[in-house]
């Protein structure tokens, strides 16, 4: 092999050297991937950011980059409308850091990420009840916290929705002539929640069932704390109307 030849090869192997060595990827640190995963974050492109978040946490850079990476994650998801993923991840920044400054908020994201979730009365009430749930915990908690008003808005919200169901429910009895099935219902709704201000469906609802049902002392007596408690309710009238055909 002539020297000539042996400089050529030479040269091709170092070229195709520093083309490989070119063409690998540069490791970036956490705290690139941190701000990167910002920037997605405030564009909007949040699978972009959870997925650069998760680089930065499994970094295991500093407690402090790995806790930011965890909110973070879970503010993307909750952006994104992945409700259930979010609410999973506020819970476990929760449990691992009880005692963050960040753990009210956390609190308080997890009970928006059931809420969010919430439909239908006609559909599954799981959302709602884990709403309840979350959000009494967090008056408890934090009763003096900024998102305490927004917590008692959707609370009685909620708590509203719930009677709702429990009348959805009654109604549906009612209709099938299951007038004892409705008594209860609707008694254990006015007694679980008593200050609600859509009681006067329940009232008139319990009323004409319990004439119904043969209790007709009961449903006069029914009726007339609707018409107490709710004097301008549209079912005054009707109930006034039902009275005066059943006795």
């Amino acid at each position: 092999m002539t020297l000539r030849t042996v400089c050529a090869l030479c040269a091709l192997l170092l070229m195709a050297g520093c083309a490989t060595t070119s063409s690998e990827p540069v490791s970036r640190t956490p705290e690139a991937l941190a701000k990167e995963a910002e920037e997605f974050q405030s564009s909007q492109r949040y699978e972009d950011a959870i997925a650069q978040w998760k680089k930065v946490r499994e970094s295991y850079a500093s407690p402090e980059l790995t806790t930011l990476a965890e909110i973070n994650i879970a503010d993307a998801q909750f952006n994104n409308g992945a409700y259930i993923e979010s609410a999973a991840s506020y819970e476990e920044f929760r449990k691992l850091h009880p005692s963050h400054e960040k753990a009210a908020y956390a609190l308080y994201r997890q009970g928006l990420s059931y809420y969010m979730q919430i439909h239908g009365i006609d559909t599954d009430q799981t959302p709602v009840t884990n709403t309840v749930t979350m959000f009494e915990s967090f008056l408890r908690i934090y009763p003096t916290s900024v998102y305490a008003k927004d917590v008692r808005d959707k609370l009685e919200i909620c708590r509203m929705k719930q009677v709702e169901y429990e009348v959805y429910v009654a109604r549906f009895y009612f209709r099938t002539d299951r007038y004892n099935a409705a008594i209860k219902r609707l008694e254990e709704a006015l007694k679980k929640y008593p200050r609600s201000p859509v009681h006067d469906e329940t009232l008139f609802i319990l009323g004409k069932s319990q004439i119904l049902s043969g209790e007709k002392a009961k449903g006069r007596e029914t009726f007339q704390r609707l018409f107490t408690e709710y004097r301008t309710s549209k079912y005054v009238d009707e109930a006034r109307k039902f009275l005066d055909k059943n006795f």
